[in-house]
């Protein structure tokens, strides 16, 4: 688990990172089978592009740089649990394995409101650790969205 904890701390500096360029605070981290890493935080609001969540842009990098779509034997460390989209570009991608912080309740697709990494039906399951520094991930979304509810209100 030691291994977990390092990189997935490594995201979460990713994550503070996006929340101090106003983005929400996801960061990702890609650790492909060689040993090469990728890092990547949400982008979406300054690229003005709704798939620049950070799992997007790790993956798509990560794939450039092997050029090859396919990232077989590789983990990817998350704050958030990815939503469809990214749960998606992680089957397509083959990432052998998902370790993400916070649940999301909301939009989570890899074991809240849908379970598409373990789904039977599709051509790539991923296994998955969820919960890892789930309480560093929540918080730091929760800080995030206080401050900027708090924001709102003053320019009202």
């Amino acid at each position: 688990m030691e291994p977990d904890i390092y990189y997935m701390r490594k995201a979460l500096q990713l994550a503070e990172k996006a929340a101090l360029v106003g983005e929400v605070p996801v960061g990702a981290l890609l650790l492909l089978a060689d040993g090469r890493t990728f890092a990547e935080h949400n982008a979406p609001i300054s690229q003005h592009d709704a798939s620049a969540h950070a799992e997007m842009r790790v993956i798509r990098n990560a794939c450039q740089a092997s050029n090859n779509y396919r990232l077989t034997g590789s983990t990817l460390y998350v704050t958030l649990e990815p939503c469809t989209m990214c749960a998606g570009a992680i089957v397509h991608a083959r990432v052998a394995r998902v370790v993400y912080g916070a649940a999301e309740p909301k939009t989570g697709a890899v074991e809240s409101l849908y379970q598409l990494l373990s789904d039977q039906r599709l051509n790539h399951q991923a296994e998955v650790v969820s919960g890892l520094l789930a309480e560093e991930s929540s918080a730091l979304l929760k800080q995030f969205f206080k401050a900027r509810r708090a924001k709102k209100q003053k320019q009202s």
